[in-house]
């Protein structure tokens, strides 16, 4: 079996990659060779995706069996639909890494794959779409919203859409986990966002990329939630984060009134902590039911912390300077309680 991977080479891509090498697959991958390194064995072919000319070039390179699609989230609609039409007569398959935010109700209301989408035109530019006033909906989500539609018009009972919430593991480049560990291995008081019980949902990248191939090679479609159908509550989360790194230090948990007013931001400055209703109340059954399999969020700690700890260093990306807490304003918020 031959498949495409548009990216393939950091992160979720490069799991994909190497979880496809060691099945035997065929692969070729598809980018522009500025975000880390082939995987050793791939058929690389250099491009911009966005490119008419280029996308041609790649399509002398096929058939393949499937296409996954890893590398569409900067990306606007009607670029989507151009990757998309100048490959259709080179494969009968699509997946498509796409995200939770194309939901109307994302993040207030909890979500099934029933769940209303927001709406955006198939041939929509990067300017459509906007972001509401209390960050909700994004532009990013009609974005993608559009991208989906572009892959549904073309390959139609072919599509398949990944919806992943947030996705850690070893290779992480928005900094997440990494900054929860760095701070569990500095020890003392930890300011945690309560209640403690909270479960979240995570999603391991590796067991992503598994997914994906699975649906690489089924004959099902749509969309397909991609989140963790346990979770794991957030003061276990940070004991596994803390028992990985030898950290001695101890959670101080704080309402969510109390962050608010000192001006915590949510998602970026606590990582995962978000108050919506439906941030982590997204249904994964149907993926479930169809292959998706969760190794323990624990795993996922403990593997990330062997990584970054074995200098683990992610492709640069402007994302990872948002996230974590200053320790001077961390303290002086503790200093007040």
């Amino acid at each position: 079996m031959r498949i495409l991977v548009m990216g393939g080479t950091w992160f979720l891509g490069r799991a994909i990659v190497e979880c496809a090498l060691s099945r035997g697959l065929k692969v070729t991958t598809f980018n522009r060779g500025q975000s880390g390194s082939d995987v050793p064995e791939v058929e690389a072919v250099r491009g911009d995706r966005t490119v008419r000319e280029d996308l041609l070039k790649l399509a002398l390179r096929g058939p393949w069996d499937a296409v996954v699609d890893t590398s569409a989230s900067e990306l606007a609609p009607r670029d989507v639909f151009l990757a998309a039409s100048t490959l259709q007569s080179r494969t009968r398959r699509w997946v498509h890494v796409s995200t939770v935010s194309v939901y109307e109700g994302w993040p207030h209301q909890p979500l099934t794959e029933q769940s209303p989408l927001l709406d955006c035109p198939a041939d929509a530019d990067a300017s459509f779409g906007y972001t509401g006033e209390d960050g909700s909906p994004t532009q990013y989500g009609f974005q993608k919203a559009g991208g989906e539609r572009a892959i549904a018009e073309i390959f139609g009972d072919g599509a398949v859409f990944l919806r992943p919430g947030v996705i850690l593991g070893p290779g992480e480049y928005v900094g997440r986990l990494p900054w929860w560990l760095e701070r569990a291995k500095r020890g003392g008081r930890i300011l945690a966002p309560a209640p403690p019980e909270q479960r979240i949902q995570p999603v391991d990248v590796r067991d992503v990329a598994e997914f994906a191939l699975h649906q690489a090679v089924a004959s099902g479609s749509g969309g397909f939630n991609v989140t963790h159908p346990d979770g794991l509550s957030f003061s276990g989360f940070l004991e596994e984060c803390l028992a990985v790194t030898g950290g001695t230090g101890t959670p101080e948990w704080v309402d969510a009134s109390v962050l608010a007013k000192h001006q915590v931001k949510q998602w970026t400055e606590l990582p995962l902590w978000r108050t919506h209703a439906g941030v982590w109340a997204v249904d994964s059954q149907r993926a479930v039911k169809a292959g998706l399999s969760c190794r323990p969020i624990s795993e996922t700690v403990r593997d990330t912390w062997q990584w970054w700890a074995a200098d683990g260093r992610p492709v640069d990306h402007p994302r990872w300077a948002e996230h974590g807490i200053a320790a001077e304003k961390e303290a002086s918020i503790l200093a007040s309680l």
